[in-house]
């Protein structure tokens, strides 16, 4: 190596261990100052805690206090990166014409048992903490689901939707809870459902219920699917209201009804559980057509439908 390129090398390295040395003397400071004690101001957020079941706070409460502290530089760096939150206790609270407050005797007693032995709490930046809230008032209303079912093919869902619970209480002031009578959930939509189903969804409150809560924020919806078949039958027109001494034939004399019911269900269904009726009376004029309504079907089946509404006659008179 040549005698240039030792002496570069050489600088390299003193140059290393003098920004080393630098570095070390710099933590070294750093270290010194920020164990010593400063007197500065700091900000606190605010937790309440204990509020009596009666009320509700108000978005305008406080939501932090400052102070002036006396602690160590190494407290104050924790307390800038890290904000610390104090909790209040308002089981404690007093009140008179003019509201609720925390006496600044028992204001100042939370903070500092929530503060290191090594900090000094100085000084607050108000003597009372006032608290706004609302008398609150309890309202039940329903849940209505806000949710879209589309079966696979040949599947229904049987019956209504189970919602667990099916109420749910609201407390808040009393002039949000006298434009609410139900709760939403959030939007679902479930696919090619086949089988029985069971979720849990988030509830909505609505934008108009600023200072109102609801007791639970989840419930559970289910519901039964089941698989459907459908069954072609014959019915007989029965022509009732029919004037005396006359006879009626209709054309056709039965009339098809599709009826659509879980398979084991179908099997059990015949002609005798249905009764198609065509009502004279509400025969009009020259008309050769008779209105024919279903009036009777039988139960736990999906839908029934008439193949026809009307049917054609001839009146003969006795």
């Amino acid at each position: 190596m040549e005698q240039k390129d030792i002496k570069r090398s050489n600088d390299k390295r003193k140059i290393n261990i003098f920004l080393i040395f630098l570095l070390c003397s710099f933590l070294a400071w750093l270290v010194s100052r920020l164990s010593e004690t400063y007197v500065d101001r700091t900000t606190f957020d605010l937790e309440y805690i204990n509020v009596p079941d009666s009320l509700l706070l108000a978005d305008n409460s406080f939501k932090n206090v400052d102070v002036r502290l006396r602690a160590s530089g190494f407290q104050f760096l924790g307390l800038y990166y890290n904000r610390k939150k104090i909790k209040i206790d308002l089981s404690t609270m007093a009140n008179n014409q003019s509201g609720f407050y925390v006496t600044q005797l028992d204001f100042r007693k939370q903070i500092e048992s929530q503060l290191s032995a090594s900090m000094t709490l100085l000084e607050l930046d108000r003597d009372t903490l006032f608290i706004d809230f609302y008398k609150v008032e309890s309202k039940e209303v329903p849940i209505t689901p806000n949710i879209s079912l589309n079966p696979a093919q040949n599947y229904l869902v049987d019956g209504k939707l189970k919602i667990e619970p099916s109420l749910i209480s609201i407390t808040g002031p009393k002039k949000e809870l006298d434009i609410i009578n139900s709760i939403s959930t959030t939007e679902v939509e479930l696919n090619e459902i086949s089988e029985d189903f069971s979720i849990v969804v988030d509830l909505v409150l609505p934008e108009e219920l600023k200072n109102s809560e609801l007791t639970i924020k989840k419930v559970r919806i289910s519901g039964n699917v089941f698989r459907f078949s459908e069954k072609l039958l014959e019915i007989p027109v029965e022509v009732i209201n029919l004037p005396e001494g006359t006879q009626i034939k209709t054309f056709p004399s039965t009339i098809a009804v599709l009826c659509k019911a879980r398979i084991d269900r179908l099997k059990d269904i015949n002609p005798l559980d249905f009764k198609v009726v065509a009502d004279f009376q509400e025969h009009r004029g020259d008309n050769q057509d008779l209105q024919v309504s279903l009036i009777e079907q039988p139960k736990d089946v999906y839908s029934v439908q008439l193949m026809m509404n009307e049917v054609e006659f001839i009146l003969k008179r006795q």
